[in-house]
């Protein structure tokens, strides 16, 4: 008679091993990590805790995921920073794998010799902003800002108005970053209000240099005023600019976020910027400006701790070699196309037996740029009840719900994964 104990059903460890998404993590986490977690999920079974045919899916389940999800965004939000911001362009990606491997990232093939680091990076960027004399790159746009105040400021004065002291997410505020660097901050005007004369009469022999922050994540209206670069630049000190978003050349979408090439021509001696944002290209910190200032910079002990890798350099020449990314395509996309495209995939729902509803919407640029801009589009409207198995689906989709609906926007998925939402929407179970 067969033995009915289940324990002896518990697949033998070879077996196991054999099998192909087992093996697949061997390949990538090693054999000896798999096996360990196929031993504990057999005891697990042997236990009784779970039945001898979860034992392969129970190993899966501990190991650790390959990396992060690729999510599709149907947020309407351009740079959403949960989602990593800008997502790289076909050109970066491919040039990420290139220089994955052994590159000539400081070394001239032509002579042999030790060449200066990322110059194709930097080289791109100079010709991308020809107002700047001098370009630099860091690791991120706080780290640009705490290189220059450094540099520039430490133990001395930083003179900055009270109404650009803003937090830039995740409970950082600037006052703490730029105290941070042994600099002193020497506040001016109010708020919601700060003039030149503010200025004038906080410049003196202990200033560093004087900083304008556009406040890239809010709007304040009402009874304001701010000073422009162009009079900053009258002082007689150093103006370092932070425009934040990356915007590089104006962009008459969004006539009120300032560009690097503009406000150098407004007199900034140095504007710092993020390359993840309205650039489209990998997190970095962009130091743009007076060529013997950034030269400064480069050589500051600091420069070497904030460096950026290989791989953000060559996904940084390869955006700006090719600025058609997918954050400036999805910024400028035409609604009326956006409006077919959705109502072709709602139309497929719809015959495959879940309804979807078109209906307006307005997409954000996010990401800390442009606030109080929206983008006219359009959104396929499910109920709320699909938002959480279509975050936790194959690919995870997330979506914006609003009013009880859930809300999908195309402005950033590609065209070409509108077969994939439309298989992750099917396979949502219909309710009971």
């Amino acid at each position: 008679m067969r033995d009915a104990d289940p324990r002896r059903r518990v697949p033998r460890t070879d077996v196991l091993l054999a099998d192909p998404g087992l093996a697949a993590a061997a390949d990538r986490l090693g054999r000896d990590r798999v096996k360990a977690a196929v031993v504990a999920a057999q005891a697990r079974a042997r236990a009784g805790e779970i039945t001898p045919d979860r034992v392969r899916d129970a190993a899966l389940a501990a190991l650790p995921a390959a990396g992060p999800a690729a999510v599709l965004n149907a947020t309407g939000v351009v740079l959403h920073t949960n989602l990593g911001r800008a997502p790289l362009s076909a050109a970066a990606v491919a040039a990420v794998a290139a220089a994955a491997g052994h590159t000539d990232v400081e070394l001239d093939l032509t002579t042999g010799r030790r060449a200066r680091r990322g110059r194709d990076a930097l080289a791109a960027l100079a010709a991308a902003v020809p107002d700047a004399g001098g370009v630099h790159v860091v690791n991120n746009g706080a780290a640009a800002l705490v290189l220059a105040a450094t540099a520039l400021a430490a133990g001395r004065e930083i003179v900055v108005s009270r109404g650009e002291l803003v937090e830039i997410g995740d409970g950082f505020r600037l006052p703490d970053l730029l105290a941070s660097t042994g600099a002193r901050l020497r506040e001016v005007g109010t708020t919601n209000r700060t003039t030149l004369a503010d200025y004038a009469d906080a410049v003196g022999p202990d200033t560093g240099f004087v900083l304008k922050v556009h406040p890239s994540n809010f709007v304040v209206t009402g009874f304001t005023s701010a000073v422009g670069v162009d009079r900053l630049a009258t002082l007689g000190v150093p103006v370092v600019a932070d425009i934040g978003s990356g915007l590089l050349a104006p962009d008459p979408l969004l006539p009120d976020e300032p560009d690097a090439a503009g406000t150098l021509r407004a007199g900034a001696h140095l504007v710092t910027a993020s390359g993840d944002k309205l650039l489209g290209g990998p997190q970095a910190g962009l130091l743009l400006g007076d060529a013997g200032l950034v030269d400064r910079l480069r050589r500051h002990p600091l420069a070497r701790a904030l460096r950026v890798d290989k791989l953000t350099l060559a996904a940084l020449a390869a955006t700006l070699h090719d600025p058609d990314t997918p954050t400036r395509a999805a910024l400028h996309a035409d609604p009326a196309a956006l409006r077919r495209r959705t109502e072709l995939l709602g139309d497929r729902l719809t015959a495959d037996g879940c309804k979807a509803e078109v209906v307006p919407t307005a997409a954000v640029v996010g990401g800390g740029g442009a606030p109080g801009v929206e983008l006219d589009s359009w959104a396929l409207a499910l109920p709320e009840r699909y938002a959480r198995p279509l975050r936790l689906g194959h690919p995870p989709v997330l979506g914006r719900v609003a009013r009880g609906r859930l809300l999908l926007d195309l402005r950033c998925v590609p065209a070409a994964a509108d077969a994939a939402l439309r298989a992750a929407v099917l396979a949502v179970p219909a309710e009971d």
